[in-house]
């Protein structure tokens, strides 16, 4: 089983970047936990990350056929990117969107998402555990 993992706009800032909401671990560091996770539940894993929408597109149509789902934080994206909602339905891959933080416990556009009701299960407000818990939850749904 192969599982891309999707981060969004402005992640590589993390641990630099409002660390009282997103706190202090880089992004290098969560795909750290996330690939360790993977080889636990036997399972490889496939990182992306672009602040440009389009790379996003072009980047889950390429690698449609070649993985099972896709662990997804779409960051910005979340709240209004139907390029992206679009995508992810074309490509007919189960999904689990995740944010580090809570979407409902901040700004009131945050608590907009154009991609929730046509994910899979959705994780919010763990820190990076939210990678972890999206990404055991679509294995167990994949039969994993």
């Amino acid at each position: 089983m192969r599982i891309g993992i999707l981060h969004g706009p402005n992640l590589r800032l993390l641990g630099s970047r409002e660390p009282t909401i997103y706190g202090s671990r880089t992004l290098t560091e969560i795909n750290g936990e996330i690939e360790s996770l993977a080889t636990e539940l036997g399972v490889e894993v496939e990182f992306f990350q672009s602040n440009h929408e389009g790379e996003i597109l072009d980047w889950l149509e390429s690698v449609s056929a070649r993985i099972d789902g896709v662990v997804a934080n779409p960051a910005a994206l979340t709240h209004g990117s139907i390029g992206l909602r679009d995508a992810l339905l074309g490509v007919d891959l189960p999904f689990v969107e995740v944010h580090l933080s809570n979407p409902h416990a901040r700004e009131p556009f945050r608590e907009v998402s154009f991609l929730s009701d046509i994910a899979t299960g959705v994780v919010f407000g763990f820190g990076p555990e939210s990678y972890l818990l999206g990404l055991r939850g679509l294995v167990a749904r994949l039969g994993g």
